[in-house]
């Protein structure tokens, strides 16, 4: 979002602070919310004052359960019971001239299952629906965690961004990429597991890996001797919502919409689930290549290592094992109570299949996103979002295989240090934390009632390491579940089964904004961190403004035509109707959940193929986030340019977009389309102008220099720029004589910004900008 933009909500922050006055510290949340007020979006923040500076980028370093005891561990182990990370230690602790925080937020979701969200469904994946909207639960699983920090929204178990209604929430991605920026998302699991998913996806079940689920796109289950979508059906039914699959309308699996999401980089695992088959027979890596996006697959380190780019045009999918990735360290296993374990302590070794050992560790690719982020276009100009995520510790833990959930803390702990070798705390903010804590326990002695660990430690001493959270009752001799996929062992063997913990978590930060984690926050309270840091709209109401220059247009002939919608991106979902001259509906999205209809493409332009379309037929088509509705009529020659807003007669809208620091104004229409095709950000009518040939008007003049413009209604300032480097333009837009909005123009760091909002006008002088008055009258669009 521009700077413009997030002023006005600053205004809105500035009037909520003010009625704090006289009250010591920082706004907290009230004691004992219901559900009810808990699930809306910012419900359960703890700090209502938003942070006071601003970072070009964000990096977000995820440990998957890793609590305050699975750190102490893994240091314990790696460094002495003395000695200290140099990444994980390093984010939080006093710089000169850095700002930093360190504090702990509680992770409590809203529900043990989707059977707790309005959207359950049925062993057969249709809808079973529930009474039930919400349920407080003090132990999260890590769709829910994820959810609260990528949306800022509390929801319940098993949910990927969706509330405990079922409604859409948008994310730290689909903002950042709505304000220009460049995004990325990396993880040690599989691409599709809930705490990547929460950046790329909306979904009811955190299982619906793909279209057909979690079938690997290559085992013939039906035994007909062909492999097609046919043999996932029983895995769709298993994993997914039958009205989220596109196949019954829906907006898609999470693989199908991280294709939609479009970050500029993408990387970990679960390269299997891209072999399953989308609706027109393709496989999802064919879709991908097919959309451009650069592939790398299972296995090729070297196709890794050898990219050297990434955009919009040509955005990075490399997931390089078929499933979780390998471990840094050889599993250790967990046994009963035995003193032989004292005598001879664990020591862990480096698993040969680890990729680290090829040159392709967590830190190797956070070291690559950050390089291709930073040389993206996007990412040069307006900065970048980047989550990182050490995904193992978790599944590890609930292995209680010690030395796998070291090595996956180790392996982070090696990414944080390669991101702070690379980048400027002066403007990037770095956060390391977790989504929930876990089940390892440092002990005094061997317990007999759990499952044990004895380590040897780097300096000598012996850390026992406690497993005593397993949901069955299984503390015999323990065997090697290290392998298992789904992160939660099969109970039938003894030493998996281990569940989450509920305690509040670490979270620790270097950069602007870093000091807003200090003291106890919520995990929702790291959305706004990170969002108010980058300037993303964080609100709901800025959300929906997000959508305001949304524009839709037709092409095709009778029986073949297709919109594109672009600029809504205050939405996740588009819903359509078309209609005929009669006003018969022909032809219309799927309405039956909150994830059914269009997935938008997030920021960019979304299709829609249309069914029994003719000339002169209407579409409708709405987001279905911010409400936004743009009508268009199909017309001849395939061209039906939609409306943004249609003025009242005599008016001529002029549009505001900015794109990084620039910032323009039009009045051509298509002009105002084809910016946003090319990467500018619309945001709608700002005022409204009249036709150039209208008697008595004021003519707006264009001039640009390099990449800033600047407009103005006098004569003679036109000539003197043009005389000191600027190149004219003519004439950009005409304004009324008797205008009744006064436009202001103001200035910083070179460029020039043009509101006719008075409160944003003021804001903005507070935040630095120049104010150089009235620069030309004109209409209010709302008269």
């Amino acid at each position: 979002m521009g700077k413009h933009n997030g002023l006005k909500a600053a205004v809105a922050a500035f009037a909520a602070v003010a009625t704090l006055a006289g009250v010591a510290g920082t706004a907290n949340a009230a004691d004992g919310k219901d559900v009810a007020a808990l699930s809306v979006h910012g419900g359960a923040q703890r700090i209502a004052a938003v942070g006071s500076k601003n970072a070009k980028n964000v990096i977000l370093f995820i440990g998957d359960g890793m609590g305050d005891s699975e750190i102490t561990v893994a240091r314990n182990y790696l460094h002495g019971l003395n000695g200290k990370f140099e990444g994980i230690d390093r984010l939080g602790q006093p710089t000169q001239g850095v700002e930093t925080g360190v504090g702990q937020y509680t992770t409590f979701s809203l529900g043990n299952s989707s059977n707790d969200g309005l959207l359950a469904k049925k062993s057969d994946g249709t809808l079973a629906g529930s009474k039930t909207a919400g349920v407080l639960t003090p132990v999260t699983d890590s769709s829910a965690s994820g959810s609260g920090w990528a949306t800022g929204t509390k929801t319940y178990n098993n949910a990927v961004d969706i509330d405990v209604k079922g409604n859409p929430q948008l994310n730290l991605i689909e903002l950042a990429k709505a304000a220009g920026k460049a995004t990325g998302n990396v993880t040690t699991a599989e691409i599709q597991d809930a705490t990547p998913a929460v950046l790329e996806s909306h979904s009811s079940e955190r299982a619906c890996y793909g279209p057909q689920g979690k079938w690997d796109g290559k085992t013939d289950t039906n035994k007909d001797g062909k492999i097609d979508a046919s043999d996932g059906a029983a895995e769709a039914a298993k994993r997914c919502l039958a009205d989220q699959l596109k196949a019954n309308g829906g907006i898609g699996s999470i693989s199908e919409q991280l294709l939609d999401t479009r970050a500029d980089v993408t990387i970990g695992g679960g390269a299997k689930y891209f072999n399953q088959f989308g609706l027109d027979g393709k496989t999802l890596w064919d879709q991908a290549a097919a959309r451009g996006f650069q592939t790398v697959k299972s296995g090729d380190v070297n196709g890794f290592k050898n990219l050297s780019s990434a955009d919009q045009t040509k955005p990075v999918l490399a997931l390089l094992g078929d499933g979780n990735l390998p471990t840094e360290f050889n599993p250790s296993v967990a046994t009963k109570q035995d003193p032989k374990k004292d005598e001879n302590p664990t020591v862990c070794t480096v698993n040969q299949k680890w990729l680290g050992n090829q040159g392709a560790s967590l830190a190797d690719f956070t070291s690559k996103s950050i390089d291709l982020l930073q040389k993206n276009p996007n990412g040069q100009k307006n900065g970048y979002f980047l989550q990182v995520e050490g995904a193992s510790i978790d599944k590890q833990d609930h292995n209680a295989n010690a030395c796998g959930q070291i090595g996956e803390t180790d392996d982070l702990d090696k990414a944080i240090s390669a991101a702070l070798s690379k980048v400027d705390l002066s403007n990037t903010l770095v956060i390391v934390t977790a989504d929930h804590a876990h089940t390892s326990q440092i002990v005094e002695s061997q317990p007999i009632y759990a499952l044990s660990t004895v380590l040897k430690n780097r300096d000598g001493s012996k850390t026992v390491i406690s497993y005593g959270t397993s949901e069955d009752d299984l503390y015999g001799n323990g065997k090697d579940t290290s392998n298992d996929v789904e992160g939660k062992a099969d109970p039938s063997k003894t030493q998996g089964n281990m569940s989450h913990t509920g305690t509040q978590l670490r979270i620790a930060a270097s950069g602007p904004n870093a000091s807003r984690v200090d003291g106890l926050t919520d995990q929702t309270d790291n959305f706004y961190t990170i969002g108010n840091a980058l300037g993303l709209a964080t609100s709901t109401d800025a959300q929906k403004k997000l959508s305001d220059g949304a524009q839709v247009s037709v092409e095709g002939k009778d029986g073949a035509y297709t919109a594109k919608a672009t600029g809504f991106n205050g939405d996740a979902v588009l819903a359509y109707q078309l209609t005929d001259a009669s006003g018969k509906v022909v032809d219309q999205s799927a309405s039956s959940t909150p994830l059914s209809g269009v997935r938008v493409q997030t920021a960019g332009i979304t299709e829609i193929a249309l069914k029994n379309a003719k000339e002169g037929y209407k579409l409708t088509v709405t987001g279905r986030q911010s409400g936004k509705t743009v009508t268009v009529t199909l017309g001849k020659g395939g061209q039906t340019p939609g409306q943004p807003e249609q003025p009242t007669e005599g008016k001529v809208p002029v549009y505001r977009l900015h794109k990084g620091s620039q910032r323009l104004l039009t009045a051509d229409e298509n002009e105002y389309k084809v910016l946003q095709a090319n990467g500018w950000i619309g945001e709608g009518a700002v005022f409204d102008g009249v036709p150039t040939d209208t008697k008595d008007a004021t003519k707006v003049y264009r001039l640009r220099k390099g990449t800033v413009f600047l407009y103005t209604a006098d004569e003679n300032e036109y000539k003197f720029q043009q005389s000191h480097g600027w190149t004219g333009e003519d004439v950009a837009f005409a304004l009324p004589a008797d205008g009744t909005l006064s436009v202001y123009r103001l200035r910083k760091d070179g460029n020039f910004l043009y509101t006719s909002d008075e409160n944003e006008y003021k804001v903005l002088q507070n935040n630095g900008w120049i104010g150089e008055g009235v620069a030309f009258k004109a209409y209010d669009p709302a008269e």
